[in-house]
């Protein structure tokens, strides 16, 4: 959300070319009745004055669904929430949808469906776009249907349904689906296409066409026959009501394609665990046999998922807005990522002097206003969250009488928005199943925007308190008003009457979405995602706090995933994603239809960076996963804004400090007595910030603990292990580089992974057991930031699976080392086939534990299947081995050698050398 209140004309003029927008005049409240919930309470009356759902003209709405769906908690702030929400009274079906690969919108006559392959740049070239443009329209004959309601819905698709009193047609569509799913009745299934149909295949109930470029299959019950008339193409149904369509990635899929087509998706499920620092989670489909018994299907997968997940995919492409997408044949596909960890605070460090810490704590617990005049849920939530981060700082160094007087201000004000009947609440509306806090700001109220915005800071806040204060967090006193903000906002029960299930977060997509009613001609879109996550970081912290682990995970696994999904489409750190005609580096907006160098209120290059930074917290540890794409950020605002930040300096400093903590520190300290700190940070957090990552070094992700409540720094070669345990029991946590830190009950501690903890850590300097790779045939420790790359043969078109063929050899000597309990060898390995079709190339990494020429130990990888899409991509061991012999002991001047070579393919591959992005962990100490 913005900083200031007004939005100017100049950043307005993207934002309008998307969409128009409005806010509603109120509507008239009815009796109230007061909900308790422990000692708190919500009502179910919106105060006097105030305002729920609206269209743009101010006229108040209901959901617009079926009968069949009335009960059920609609999911507003979601890729097809204009189906439910009639925002504009003249458009009675939706604005364009963006499913992905197929863009969709409903009319009068069925389903527009598109395949947009092409992007264009405008907006004086902020915004890149695949816009939704029409092939076909998927319908019946002579359906003229009034509106088009939401029927049916699960985790990413949805059922639009239209009548017109003598035929009813109803279509499942989402995310990652070829496939449009029709059932209809009253009429035979029509496509009407853009322009006339190439046909390219006609099997009688199987016709391929082209359409604008596009090819599609279309999928009749079997004994009826497609008939081309221009560019109308119908088939009768006879007995049957149901009939499909696909979008295929070429011509010669049609027989796969075909293989699916009556296989009917009815339903979308997410599953997920958090366990050892390792998310895992499973995306099932469940499907219906129209025809026959084949249930499977096929699907594509996100750049965010096909990158962690090991499952076989398919050689099948599509474009999107989101980078290539990939395709599984299987109703259900897997992945698993290192987890995203979270502290109450970053740990005590010898970097940051007390003294002058305390002074900066007072002038933030001893002034005259601590809320700075907020009285909206986004503002005091954001005045809350800048005292929040400051409570376990104080603790740190024994200021028990700020802290506490932080955390009194805290409850305060938390408990006045948790009862009804004051001058702020929050009020439950039955007809949207919502809950609402009056005053609100920013469509809170009338679109239903930005739950998950504002509610972060309130959960963030009341997590700290409840770490301090566990009786005040039990569900009879005020964690029940916490938990129901939480199901408001993140709901994980998809059986609630009362909330819809994860309102804001989009689970296929990665990441939530900011509009409730996703009113716009680019679909839906999300500006401060660092918000959505300060939300996820929060659901850690408090379910850590109060022994809620399903929360706790939940929060793992949506801050995890929409990391990922950050660093991908938002900063493009791949350089994968963003179109090469676009010339940003970085985007302050992701809109279903592709991304925008914006924000909603200013075209402030510093805002723009930082909308997606806010609030700093050590829950942002996650944006440290590729420190390059924060190196190239800073270097874009700079060179945007005509030098370094002026606005909003202390969150840019804070940024650049997860990448670069010696660079962000000379900043702070030549410019931190001449600026006012951005209104959800302060002096104090800044100060302690930027000196305790001088002194730990950066965040290092490639490291987890086995509590989500865990972080591990790096400054050079040395490591620095970092947990909190909220349990009332001493524990050993665990890293997945076999390092261990013993942490005493409710504290944090910090250590160098041999188990003890120590609060003012002084680390020992590692051995060195990660090495990058040098052309030349070189492993070294050394750290390299000029980047090379060395060719990779081909492999001749044979099949070299587990067998060295002319690889790439790098090799070093002389290494002495200790074996680690319970370590594994490690690696990432950037590659790039440019564009080749079927390469994969292997690794294999050997021990000679005493370097007298014989290999103690050799373990090979399954390869990994490159991409025909020029651009680096990473390989790990997260592959999984495919074989091993011997057994690791004691290095003692011993060889490690690392071998690459394409398995399989006809064609030359590359690797990157010179820095840390290609490089190998051995499990020694």
């Amino acid at each position: 959300m913005p900083a200031p209140r007004l939005r100017s004309a100049s950043a307005l003029i993207l934002v309008s070319a998307l969409a128009a927008v409005g806010l509603g005049s109120a509507a008239a409240p009815a009796a109230a009745a007061t909900i308790p919930v422990g000692s708190g309470s919500y009502s179910d009356v919106r105060p006097a004055g105030a305002s729920g759902p609206t269209t743009n003209t101010g006229a108040p709405v209901t959901p617009k669904v079926t009968p069949a769906a009335k009960d059920k908690p609609v999911p507003t702030n979601d890729w097809w929430s204009s189906l439910a929400f009639q925002r504009y009274g003249d458009n009675p079906h939706s604005t364009p949808m963006y499913g992905h690969p197929l863009t969709y919108q409903a009319t009068r006559g069925g389903l527009e469906v598109g395949y947009p392959t092409s992007s264009a740049v405008g907006g004086d070239g902020r915004q890149y776009e695949f816009a939704h443009k029409a092939d076909l329209t998927l319908g019946l004959t002579g359906l003229n249907s009034p509106d088009t309601r939401a029927d049916d819905w699960s985790d990413w698709t949805v059922t639009p349904y239209w009548s017109d009193g003598t035929r009813t047609l109803r279509t499942t569509i989402g995310h990652g689906m070829p496939y449009v799913y029709a059932k209809g009745s009253g009429g035979n299934a029509q496509i009407t296409t853009a322009a006339a149909p190439t046909v390219f295949a006609d099997q009688g109930n199987v016709l391929g066409v082209t359409v604008a470029g596009h090819h599609y299959a279309l999928f009749a019950p079997t004994g009826s026959d497609w008939n081309v008339s221009g560019s109308t193409v119908t088939a009768g149904l006879g007995s049957k009501d149901y009939f499909s369509l696909a979008v295929l990635p070429s011509t010669d899929a049609l027989a796969t394609f075909k293989k699916y087509a009556f296989s009917f998706v009815t339903g979308s499920k997410a599953t997920w665990s958090s366990e050892a620092g390792t998310v895992k989670a499973t995306y099932a489909l469940t499907t219906e046999a129209k025809e026959g018994a084949e249930r499977g299907t096929l699907q594509a997968l996100y750049r965010h998922q096909w990158l962690h997940t090991t499952d076989p995919l398919t050689p099948y492409t599509y474009v999107s807005p989101r980078g290539t997408m990939k395709v599984r044949e299987a109703a259900s596909f897997s992945t698993s990522q290192r987890a995203s960890g979270v502290l109450p605070a970053l740990p005590k460090s010898s970097g940051v002097e007390t003294a002058r810490l305390r002074g900066y704590l007072n002038e933030v617990a001893n002034a005259s206003d601590p809320f700075s005049g907020a009285t909206d849920t986004y503002w005091t939530g954001k005045a809350l969250g800048r005292l929040a981060q400051l409570v376990p700082v104080a603790d740190q160094i024994g200021e028990t009488a700020n802290r506490d007087k932080l955390l009194g201000l805290m409850k305060g004000r938390l408990q006045d928005w948790f009862t009804a009947g004051g001058v702020s609440e929050f009020s439950y509306d039955k007809d949207w199943k919502t809950l609402t806090g009056y005053p609100a700001s920013y469509g809170s109220d009338t679109e239903l925007n930005d739950h998950h915005f504002h509610y972060s800071y309130y959960v963030y806040a009341a997590a700290i308190v409840a770490q301090y204060d566990p009786a005040w967090a039990a569900d009879s006193a005020w964690g029940g008003m916490v938990k129901t903000l939480v199901r408001d906002a993140a709901n994980p029960s998809r059986t609630d009457a009362a909330f819809p299930f994860l309102r804001g977060f989009d689970v296929y997509a990665g990441h939530s979405w900011a509009s409730g009613h996703q009113g716009f001609a680019a679909g839906n879109n999300q500006e401060s995602s660092s918000e959505s996550t300060n939300l996820s970081a929060g659901l850690v912290l408090w379910g850590a706090a109060t022994g809620d682990t399903s929360l706790r995970d939940l929060g793992t696994f949506l801050l995890t995933t929409e990391a990922e999904a950050i660093s991908q489409y938002w900063f493009d750190a791949d350089q994968q994603v963003f179109p090469s005609s676009y010339g940003h580096d970085t985007v302050g907006m992701v809109w279903g239809s592709g991304a925008a160098y914006a924000t909603w209120w200013t075209a402030n290059p510093e805002e723009i960076h930082g909308i997606n930074v806010l609030p700093v917290t050590a829950g942002s540890m996650h944006l440290g996963r590729k420190k390059d794409a924060i190196k190239r950020n800073i270097a874009e605002m700079e060179r945007e804004n005509g030098g370094p930040a002026v606005e909003w300096r202390d969150l840019l400093w804070e940024f650049e400090s997860i990448a670069d903590p010696g660079a962000a520190k000379t900043k702070w300290d030549a410019g931190h007595a001449g600026y006012t700190p951005e209104q959800g940070e302060s002096k104090a957090h800044t100060y302690h910030w930027i000196n305790t990552l001088d002194t730990l070094g950066a965040p290092d992700a490639s490291v987890a603990g086995d509590i989500p409540t865990s972080a591990v720094f790096t400054k050079g070669t040395v490591r620095t292990y970092a947990a909190h345990n909220h349990g009332s029991t001493a524990r050993t946590v665990t890293f997945s580089d076999g390092g261990k830190l013993i942490v005493p009950a409710r504290s944090t501690a910090t250590g160098t992974g041999t188990g003890g903890g120590d609060p003012d850590p002084d680390p020992d300097p590692p051995t060195g057991n990660t090495f990058q790779l040098r052309t030349g045939g070189v492993l070294t420790t050394a750290i390299g930031t000029t980047a090379g790359s060395d060719t990779i043969a081909s492999a001749g078109g044979g099949n070299h699976d587990g067998a060295p063929h002319t690889p790439q050899t790098y090799e070093v000597k002389n290494v002495t080392g200790a074996l680690k309990a319970a370590a594994a060898t490690s690696f990432r390995l950037q590659l790039d086939a440019g564009s080749a079709v079927g390469l994969g190339q292997q690794a294999r990494i050997s021990y000679d534990l005493t370097g007298d020429g014989t290999f103690e130990r050799t373990e090979t990888y399954h390869y990994f299947a490159t991409d025909p899409v020029a651009g680096w991509e990473e390989y790990t061991q997260a592959r999984g081995l495919k074989s091993a012999t011997g057994t690791l002991g004691a290095l003692k001047d011993g060889t490690v050698r690392l071998e690459v070579w394409n398995a399989i393919g006809n064609g030359t591959a590359k690797i990157l050398t010179g820095t840390d992005r290609s490089s190998l962990v051995i499990p020694f100490q």
